[in-house]
Order: C-alpha cells, then structure tokens, then sequence
C-alpha cells in the first residue's frame, strides 16, 4: 500500500528519486490501480503541478483509477483532462489522450463524449504540424478499441480518413489499419 509517506519521494531534491518513484507509481496505477485510488485527491491537485513530468504522471495515473473508480471521482476531472487535451502542448495533449482512452473504456457513460473530444484536436492549433500529426496518431490508438462504436459515426470516419493523408507515416498506418479494422 502506498503512504502519505511514500509519496513524500515527489517533493525530493533527488531528480532519481522523484521521476523514479513517479515512474513506479504509474507501473503501480496500471498494475493494481486500488493501490492508488485512496489517495485521488493528491493526484487531481498534482495535475496543477507546474513540474510537467509530476503533472504527466499524474494524469496518467488518473487514466488508470478508472478502472477502479467506484465513488464517480473521475468525474471532476473529466473538464481539467479536456483542457489538456485541447491546450495545444503536445506531451501534456498525448498524456490526456491516454487518460481518457483508458476512461472511455472504463467508464461507458463518457466514452461518447469522450470520442468526440478526442477527435477535435483536429481543429486545436499545435506547435507545428508534425506536432499535430502526433497527437493525431495518439487518438488514433486511444479509438481503436471501439471499433463498433465509431464505425457509423461520421465525424470519426471522417477524421480517420483525413489521418490518412497524414504526412507522419505512423500516424497515416495507424488510420489506414483503423479503417481496415472498421470495414470488416
């Protein structure tokens, strides 16, 4: 079980000791997600971080307790992820993208919503274009587990299609396979 005490190791002037310890933590959320799930308060307040690596963490952990999010606490959240999402800064955007795949699969009240976030960072304004094209990739993956759910839905069609033409090679195979997927 982790502690109020262990978590005490992000605050530490030891870069080793902070990002491994946050690198633990994730392998823990996804492994054994009620290991963590007490302490969702301290994740959603380490979101705001201004460390970006913590704010990753914590957002991807976030992702995981979905899994075991018994008490709706996702919920508050969901608005903090979509500002991620749409923020146009590609980590924190992939993270978010992450997160709320894991919640779309998770939590099958949001996963409408969810998808239709997802595919609007077609209108966000990124960096650059390769910028975009990551994130594009990276909703990609986070929709393809719901195959049957989007496979009537226009606006995704429409989206994977444009991913097509994606100058980023992975990101044009990922839409290509999703479109084979989706036509069988």
């Amino acid at each position: 079980m982790i502690t109020k005490a262990d978590l005490d190791k992000l605050n530490s002037q030891n870069p080793k000791i902070k990002y491994g310890f946050a690198k633990e933590l994730v392998k823990i959320a996804s492994e054994n997600p009620e290991q963590l799930y007490e302490h969702f308060d301290y994740w959603t307040e380490l979101m705001k971080s201004d460390n970006n690596i913590l704010k990753w963490t914590a957002i991807d952990i976030i992702g995981h307790l979905s899994a075991v999010d018994k008490d709706n606490k996702i919920d508050s959240v969901m608005i903090d992820l979509y500002k991620f999402l749409h923020g146009g800064i590609l980590i924190t955007c992939n993270h978010s993208i992450f997160a709320l795949g894991l919640i779309a699969q998770h939590k099958p009240n949001f996963k409408e919503k969810i998808i239709n976030e997802l595919i609007a960072i077609s209108k966000d304004k990124f960096e650059t274009n390769e910028c975009k094209n990551i994130a594009t990739g990276k909703v990609l993956e986070a929709i393809k587990p719901f195959v049957s759910d989007i496979k009537n839905n226009k606006s995704v069609i429409t989206f994977i299609e444009n991913a097509t033409k994606s100058e980023r090679n992975s990101t044009k195979k990922r839409a290509e396979q999703l479109l084979k997927k989706i036509e069988k």
